[in-house]
């Protein structure tokens, strides 16, 4: 009896070998469908947006630590309707201090609530993915898994007093882990307050860096530049930094300013400074007014050399040089130029020419200062689009007639991808040590305050007019036409149509609540969240925030109300503004990335039924 052949390696186990791998594939393929499918049917994250922090890095981490009231509506929107506001607040306090309170007035043991911290980490785990090793601590790990599940759990969890109470405690801290998903910052963490570099640190720590979106505002286009080697950007970024006499944070960043120091109290002594100028030290005032005049002269370099920008209103060193040499001086309200020559107003003194130098190769070259600004280039966007929503600092340039502002002969999307790319081609330069464009460079100067620049948006800066002239008159900054645009339904829709969105939320020009002012426009299509944060504006600021069942507006405490509320270990008043409710929670799937994510999944099961019709397999329509 012949043994039966042995089967050819390269014919008859090919086709095994083959249909192996292709269900490989299958499976792998099946994986990735299935995971788009549970994210499309996820609530949306639960998102925060708050702009124009300016410095107040304190401030910021109170706010933040307290998460903007945020475990009262986590609670409310995770629990029973029948649930009263008095026993939300209860399970709020438990929360807060991770700890059981007994409340007769509220009759509920130890096993009630941690069946409520239960369904409230359910709510928040069912439809967002995290990695549970990062928010679980240790010891109580597989027993949070097991309630999570609804499997049964030891007795001793709910017949030991100490043990329900370390369970408590460690429920409490992982729903305060998982309370927000996404932080949207509006730009403008530089300038008035005294630790930018706080607040860079915060939000690229690890334990916020994957949940931050950042949007650029103009002041931090101003330290980029600067950065980057603008030298009138320097010089401004200086000036700004002692008007509010932050010389701390230049020692932290480890600034030598004291060439600068020297030479600005010897030129400009204190009774030879009378403009308006802000500095609350003497060496402050006399640095202020010295780089006031450096940077009127290099600014009006950029002016001249790019004629396109259209910002020749910001040239008064001529104006001045005039007024000064036919002695025509009442509408000074300071006279003392020695730096200015008439002649030729425009140049710097050889001192001068010197220290900028100096101040440029220490902008270039400082470690502290590119490890922070590290954080904008790589992570910073002109624009951000999420949750069908279009997150900017200022605006999106627009005419008198509701129609988009063109600029370099671009406009609306287009413009500001422009501008995108135009940063991140800086930022590689200056991260890399590679030298800059010129005309790269002087871009920057215009998105800082160039009337076209979607980070601006008013006519002119005065700067020179607010220190001084001293008619009035002169100094007003007037807001160009994006505020009355987004009065009517033609430009929104205009704006919905060009970006894809149903919302736009901006930042950059404060809003005060005090006068009645709403931050959302009546059909919450717009929505302004600068409520004047730091301490030169109204110290109170505005946050806004979006979970799957409401969208509202929070008119944020005082640094009082904060401090107040720290002792008593409270959480601080917030005044809300409901914007939008929703019958259902909001979905993944109805988004903006949804709609994308679906075109994925159906290319994605296309495949897959491709291969399984090539192996053969018998499969029914999905």
């Amino acid at each position: 009896m012949n043994p039966s052949p042995m089967p050819s390696p390269a014919t008859d186990l090919a086709p095994s070998m083959e249909g192996c791998v292709q269900v490989g594939e299958i499976d792998r393929l099946a994986h990735q469908l299935l995971q788009m499918e549970i994210e499309l049917n996820s609530n949306i994250p639960t998102t925060l947006w708050i702009s124009d922090l300016h410095g107040e890095g304190d401030r910021f981490k109170s706010i933040l630590r307290g998460r903007f009231g945020l475990l009262y509506q986590t609670c409310r929107e995770a629990l029973p309707n029948t649930f009263s506001s008095d026993k939300i607040q209860y399970l709020v306090s438990i929360i807060r201090k991770k700890r059981y309170i007994a409340d007769k007035d509220i009759h509920m043991d130890m096993q009630d609530v941690i069946f409520c911290l239960v369904q409230v980490l359910k709510y928040k785990l069912a439809n967002i993915r995290y990695r549970i090793e990062d928010i679980f601590l240790p010891e109580f790990h597989d027993v949070i898994n097991r309630l999570l599940s609804d499997l049964p759990v030891p007795d001793p969890i709910f017949e030991e007093e100490i043990i329900s109470a370390r369970l408590i405690a460690h429920l409490s801290h992982t729903i305060r882990q998982v309370l927000l998903d996404r932080i949207q910052v509006l730009g403008d963490i530089f300038d008035r307050g005294p630790q930018p570099d706080k607040i860079i640190r915060i939000l690229s720590s690890a334990a916020y860096r994957k949940m931050v979106n950042y949007v650029f505002g103009n002041h931090d286009i101003l330290w980029l530049g600067a950065a980057s080697g603008n030298v009138s950007l320097i010089a401004e970024a200086m000036r700004i930094t002692c008007r509010y006499d932050h010389f701390q944070l230049m020692e932290r960043w480890k600034f030598d300013t004291s060439r600068l120091a020297e030479f600005a109290e010897r030129t400009y002594p204190p009774n030879k400074v009378t403009g308006n100028f802000k500095a609350k030290t003497q060496k402050g005032r006399s640095m202020e007014k010295a780089l006031a005049l450096i940077q009127f002269k290099l600014e009006e370099q950029t002016i001249k050399g790019y004629p396109d920008y259209e910002m020749e209103s910001r040239l008064w060193l001529e104006r001045l040089a005039k007024m000064l040499k036919a002695g025509d001086t009442g509408g000074l309200n300071d006279t003392s130029f020695p730096t200015l020559n008439l002649d030729n107003p425009g140049e710097l003194t050889p001192e001068e020419a010197e220290i900028v130098e100096d101040l440029k190769h220490q902008f270039i070259s400082n470690s502290r200062l590119k490890r922070l600004l590290r954080y904008f280039f790589i992570h910073g966007q002109t624009y951000n689009i999420q949750n069908n929503v279009l997150n900017i600092h200022a605006l999106v340039p627009s005419t008198q007639n509701g129609e988009f502002e063109e600029f370099l002969g671009r406009k609306g999307r287009n413009l500001l991808d422009f501008i995108q790319e135009t940063i991140q081609r800086v930022g590689h330069n200056y991260l890399e040590g590679k030298p800059q464009k010129s005309r790269d460079q002087a871009l920057f100067f215009y998105l800082w305050c160039g009337p076209k620049s979607p980070f601006f948006g008013k006519h002119a800066m005065k700067t020179f007019e607010r220190y001084f002239l001293t008619d009035k008159k002169t100094h007003g900054e007037r807001t160009l036409f994006w505020q009355q645009n987004l009065k009517t339904q033609e430009f929104k829709q205009k704006l919905q149509d060009e970006f894809g969105v149903k919302r736009v939320v901006f930042g950059h020009t404060p809003v005060d609540y005090t006068k009645g002012r709403q931050m959302a426009s009546t059909d919450g299509v717009a929505i302004n969240v600068d409520g004047g944060f730091a301490a030169a504006y109204y110290n109170r600021g505005h946050a806004l925030v979006h979970t799957p069942h409401q969208l509202y507006g929070i008119i944020l405490p005082t640094p009082d109300e904060i401090r107040e509320a720290e002792r008593k270990l409270e959480s601080a008043p917030l005044d809300i503004e409901l914007i939008d409710e929703f019958r259902q929670p909001m979905k993944m799937k109805d988004t903006i990335e949804g709609k994308a994510l679906k075109a994925t999944r159906d290319k994605l099961m296309h495949k897959i039924r491709e291969l399984a019709a090539k192996n053969g397999f018998h499969t029914t329509s999905y």
